[in-house]
């Protein structure tokens, strides 16, 4: 419920400042113009829990020491005395409490979301790694084929020249063709170092048409090892979503390497493997992927999901755990269901990018 506007004042941090401030001046003003035995200034521990849905921890400690003054303010601009002058000091002290123990379990709580965020993209990093030595064989049919091709060009150039006369037109022509698999060669290098690496999220504007093909490409030696056949239904004019490049790709990555192992018993000739990409819903792009193999066991459903919960023998149990993380972090949702006809069905669902939003 609270999600969206958290993530509308984290992505516009000075709109969230100028709600901190009015709700401070709101209670400050209640505070004193309203009589001293009423605690009104303990309303500052909802302005305190609101920074802390945007703020850096020492934006939030900054909002907490503010809070407090402003209560010792408001006592003393308050307009009265006697006992109730006591009575007003002994609430203040009670609100500058309750603002300094609820200021310190929010931190607290901020240290451990930052921990456990590092936790799960160490855990992120290590699937994803897991996912590329599962990919060796892929990765080296990438590499292989153009240095193959560099290999013939190269000997066809050799031959070009050194005929009677050479023929230089058609060994420039060969040349070309090494250069071109030269930078096909360091682009699947390029992408495999981005893919390993321990780098921040790059949110952009992607087309996950391209995202799809550069996973199928990668996956391709794996696909052919498998005699998997791969169809793609992408639907026309399917809007850009805003997200990492690398993450959506890791998940796309492990909901094909699953697919591929769910059809292990699947005969040879009926392995196929679909990828449609549409727009199910306005403002929403879904992804989904259907095997042919043995499909979802009812009592494995409920679980598919769960961390370190795996069908197989030497799984880790947090592929799916993490893409769902994934996902979830990117405001969609990814979820399994059962093929019409045979197999399984692996969904996600992400909000497409607004027109003015970019990397």
């Amino acid at each position: 419920m609270f999600l969206k506007p958290a993530r509308y004042l984290k992505q516009r941090p000075g709109a969230g400042v100028a709600l901190l401030v009015a709700l401070m001046a709101l209670v400050f003003l209640v505070d004193t113009f309203t009589r001293l035995e009423i605690a009104v200034a303990v309303f500052y521990v909802a302005v305190i829990l609101a920074a802390l849905s945007f703020l850096p921890r020492r934006g939030v400690t900054i909002v907490a020491v503010a809070c407090a003054a402003l209560t010792l303010l408001s006592l003393y601009l308050t307009p009265n005395g006697g006992v109730l002058r006591e009575l007003g000091l002994i609430n203040a002290l009670i609100s500058i409490a309750a603002i300094g123990v609820t200021t310190y379990l929010a931190l607290k709580r901020a240290a451990a979301e930052d921990a456990a965020f590092e936790a799960r993209t160490q855990l992120a990093r290590m699937a994803r790694i897991h996912s590329l030595g599962e990919l060796t064989a892929s990765i080296a049919h990438e590499i292989n084929q153009p240095l193959a091709a560099i290999a013939t060009s190269g000997s066809a150039c050799q031959r070009w020249l050194e005929h009677d006369p050479p023929n230089i037109e058609r060994a420039l022509r060969a040349l070309q063709r090494m250069t071109g698999d030269v930078h096909r060669a360091s682009e699947v290098v390029a992408r495999i170092r981005r893919d390993a690496r321990n780098a921040a999220p790059q949110r952009e504007r992607l087309d996950l048409a391209d995202v799809i093909g550069e996973v199928l490409e990668l996956a391709g030696g794996e696909l052919a090892r498998n005699e998997v056949v791969v169809s793609t239904r992408i639907q026309e004019r399917v809007p850009a979503v805003l997200g990492d490049r690398v993450q959506l790709g890791q998940v796309l990555v492990n909901l094909v390497l699953n697919a591929i192992e769910a059809m292990q018993l699947t005969p040879a000739g009926a392995r196929h493997l679909t990828l449609r990409l549409s727009c199910q819903e306005p403002g929403q792009v879904q992804c989904s992927l259907t095997d042919t193999g043995p499909g979802l066991d009812p009592q494995a459903r409920g679980r598919l999901f769960d961390t370190f919960w795996s069908t197989k023998p030497e799984g880790t149990g947090l592929g799916l755990t993490i893409s769902r993380g994934i996902i979830e972090s990117h405001g969609g949702r990814l979820w399994a269901e059962p093929a019409a006809r045979e197999g399984a069905v692996f969904c996600f669902m992400l909000p497409a990018a607004a027109e003015d939003e970019s990397s």
